[in-house]
């Protein structure tokens, strides 16, 4: 029994980030309630305050699902092959982060972090920005430092600009697809930027 009612809570929690995601995207953060939320997920207000003390906790929940750290993309190359290279595996973690971006999910989320969502109460949107930029910028710089270590970056370029570089790349390319996702393959024409950036940056 309680097995089934800890399934339950978990499955309405997960049920209130879907409205939410939902409602957000259409009508950005500041304009959707969280009755609106309860509503389009069939549940009470109640429930919301059950699984999120507010508005911002349930959003910082939202973004929770689809954040990727640089590190667990680095770990899952790794662990496919642990003899790869630094830069190697920096060019198909980045090409993994990007495949993940495609899934619709993500795309709406992240859509709504950056462009439908204003600095309302709790909720600082550039906050949460700088602080998954500055994650990654920490975790891919160690890389790169490796990278270095082992003789594989030009010697004309740091980390710290390799870093910056590919950063600056993505997120880019991130940007532009976000505006118009039908215009181009995100995964497509980031593989073409990682790979030709990669090449720029080795020995």
């Amino acid at each position: 029994m309680v097995r089934k009612t800890k399934a339950e809570a978990a499955a309405t929690r997960e049920a209130l980030l879907d409205a939410a995601e939902e409602v957000f995207f259409e009508k950005g953060v500041a304009r959707t309630s969280l009755e609106q939320i309860a509503r389009h997920a069939g549940l009470t207000r109640g429930a919301v305050y059950w699984h999120f003390k507010n508005k911002g906790d349930l959003f910082m929940a939202l973004v929770e699902r689809v954040r990727m750290p640089f590190q667990s993309l680095m770990e899952e190359v790794n662990n496919t092959d642990p003899t790869i290279s630094p830069l190697e595996a920096i060019r198909l973690a980045c090409h993994a982060g990007l495949n993940r971006l495609e899934q619709p999910s993500h795309q709406r989320i992240l859509s709504i972090l950056l462009h439908r969502c204003e600095f309302f109460s709790d909720i600082n949107p550039i906050e949460m920005q700088d602080e998954i930029s500055e994650e990654c910028f920490d975790e891919m710089l160690l890389v790169f430092q490796l990278a270095q270590q082992q003789h594989l970056l030009r010697d004309d370029i740091t980390p710290e600009v390799a870093t910056r570089l590919m950063q600056s790349t993505l997120g880019g390319l991130f940007h532009d697809w976000l505006r118009n996702p039908d215009a181009f393959s995100l995964r497509a024409r980031g593989a073409e930027l990682i790979d030709a950036l990669i090449k720029m940056l080795q020995r």
